[in-house]
């Protein structure tokens, strides 16, 4: 697939026609290649990879420097995906000059765009990274980094109380001048309500059919990891031939809106 750069106004130019939006976490250059060439437009070098590739129980031991590197390998082997990078636990929670330092070595090691968990307390660094043309990507809903304070890996947004706040904080992180939010494990209803109302792009895992666009772990996806799977995860690897096929079937099938599959990939 012969493709220009994917841009932040190409990306907001497909969003604003309804194209759906699409996402998998990529940690190394030769599946940034794979990606790349099935049509896959973001990818996310994500903190996951503490998980999926380095054997924790969480992303939280996951450190920028391993971000950076990873970072690095998928830019090397990417051609024309937008590449977002996680900011890790604790390497902006201190300051807000903190945050700006720790991003900046990211996109210094090829991130076109960074991904910071939470909303309220992460609004003033959302907008110093903007006012310093740091593109930012917000994570709202069930954040990794905080899944002992959540009580684990549970839907958020159940509640009157939690669903107003969630779409508060939505809407000041896009008034902040994030450039697109994931939600993950939030309601599909809910989910397909803050897409409704925010100017920007919501890129949905475990959220719903109603957002803007779709992210999924590559090994998941993919049917590598071990154990029982989310609810919301697909094995596109069944019936299809090989990894690039599967990869091509995700981003059609989320192109045209049957994945996910509301009554089975949503709460």
């Amino acid at each position: 697939m012969d493709r220009k750069p994917l841009t932040l106004h190409r990306l907001r130019e497909l969003y604003a026609t309804g194209e759906k939006l699409t996402m998998l976490t990529c940690y190394d250059a030769v599946f940034a290649q794979v990606l790349d060439a099935a049509g896959v437009e973001i990818l996310l070098v994500g903190d996951s990879l503490g998980m999926v590739l380095q054997g924790h129980d969480s992303p939280l031991p996951t450190t920028l420097e391993e971000m950076a590197y990873h970072t690095r390998c998928v830019a090397r082997g990417n051609r024309s995906a937008w590449i977002v990078a996680d900011m890790p636990f604790g390497s902006y929670y201190e300051t807000v000059e903190q945050g700006v330092r720790s991003a900046a070595a990211l996109m210094q090691a090829g991130a076109h765009m960074i991904k910071l968990e939470g909303g309220g307390w992460t609004v003033p660094l959302v907008r110093a990274l903007v006012e310093r043309g740091i593109p930012v990507c917000g994570h709202l809903g069930l954040t990794p980094q905080s899944v002992h304070a959540l009580g684990g890996w549970r839907v958020q947004g159940r509640s009157d109380e939690a669903a107003a706040t969630l779409k508060r904080h939505a809407q000041e992180l896009a008034q902040a001048g994030a450039a697109m939010i994931v939600l993950e494990l939030v309601p599909a209803a809910l989910a397909r309500e803050i897409t409704a109302e925010l100017p920007i792009p919501t890129i949905g895992i475990g959220a719903g059919a109603g957002c803007s666009g779709q992210v999924l772990v590559l090994h998941d996806m993919l049917d590598i990891t071990p154990g029982k799977k989310a609810r919301f995860v697909r094995n596109f690897m069944e019936g299809a031939p090989g990894i690039d096929a599967a990869v091509r079937s995700y981003v059609s099938e989320v192109k045209a809106g049957r994945f996910p599959d509301d009554r089975l990939h949503s709460r």
